[in-house]
């Protein structure tokens, strides 16, 4: 079976209650799992960075809005009852060391090394000493060099793990997808799980990754795109997110294993019409 992963991440805007509405959609819509994303401000961005000029809801500057976009303690220990409440589990991926350490508070049922992270080594290997399902996204590289290394980190490590092929665009074109990257993957890491990080604003690009044989599938998902925010021109509505889970269940009847053999009815039916040399 193919897992959906309904990536909230910063669509929430800062919002708990809107946090919940789309924990609540992803629920409906039957996604097996949602994610956020945990940043520690001042260590993933620079104080030049923090001091540039940017129009936002919470102030003009980026600092007013990476703060106005971060959840606090209070704000995930809501969102961890919540998930609880209508069954939904949920996890995050950390941006940095003391992220990791904050979110090891909850009893997350797996991690995420994010894109931009995947070059951090130090990182990794902080992640793959918690021996959960790590989900390891790929976008951003030239080659499959680093990809190595961190597989390898967590092989050492014994922690199972699900290498995502992604692309870096928001949103990314069909024509930039390039999901035979999955089966290049499957390739190149025999034996390990392979799935897509989507960020295509169309169940259907989901669906051929999950034809291909994604294991895992994560989306962006959004209440409405044309609301503020970096991301959720990249994401799904619901009816969106209702397709892919819908597309994804079918993929994983009809795709089969390959094996040639007939069924009862074809039998049948051969007999009934194919010629037969005599």
């Amino acid at each position: 079976m193919t897992t959906i992963i309904a990536e909230i991440g910063i669509n929430a805007n800062g919002s708990v209650e809107i946090a919940k509405q789309l924990m609540d959609m992803a629920k409906e819509c039957g996604a097996d799992v949602v994610k956020f994303q945990k940043r520690t401000i001042i260590v993933v961005y620079t104080t030049e960075e923090l001091d540039k000029p940017r129009e936002s809801p919470w102030g003009t500057t980026t600092r007013e809005q990476k703060h106005g976009l971060e959840f606090l303690r209070r704000d995930y220990d809501e969102i961890d009852r919540y998930s609880k409440y209508i069954a939904l589990p949920w996890f995050a991926s950390a941006w940095d060391l003391g992220s990791l350490e904050f979110l090891d508070k909850y009893d997350l049922p797996c991690h995420k090394v994010a894109s931009p992270m995947v070059t951090n080594l130090q990182f990794a290997e902080e992640v793959a000493k918690r021996k959960k399902l790590t989900y390891i996204s790929t976008g951003g590289l030239e080659d499959l060099c680093m990809v190595h290394k961190v597989v390898n980190i967590f092989k050492y490590h014994d922690c199972p793990i699900c290498i995502m092929h992604c692309v870096l665009e928001y949103p990314c074109p069909p024509e930039n997808t390039n999901l035979s990257m999955i089966r290049t993957l499957e390739t190149e890491f025999p034996g390990v799980p392979v799935g897509f990080s989507s960020h295509a604003v169309s169940p259907i690009v989901g669906y051929a990754a999950a034809l291909m044989g994604a294991r895992a599938i994560e989306t962006h998902i959004t209440l409405d795109r044309s609301l503020y925010g970096s991301d959720q021109s990249a994401s799904l509505e619901k009816s969106g997110l209702e397709k892919l889970v819908d597309y994804c269940k079918i993929a994983n009847v009809v795709k089969g294993d390959g094996v040639k053999r007939m069924t009862e009815k074809e039998r049948v039916n051969a007999k009934k019409l194919r010629y037969w040399e005599t």
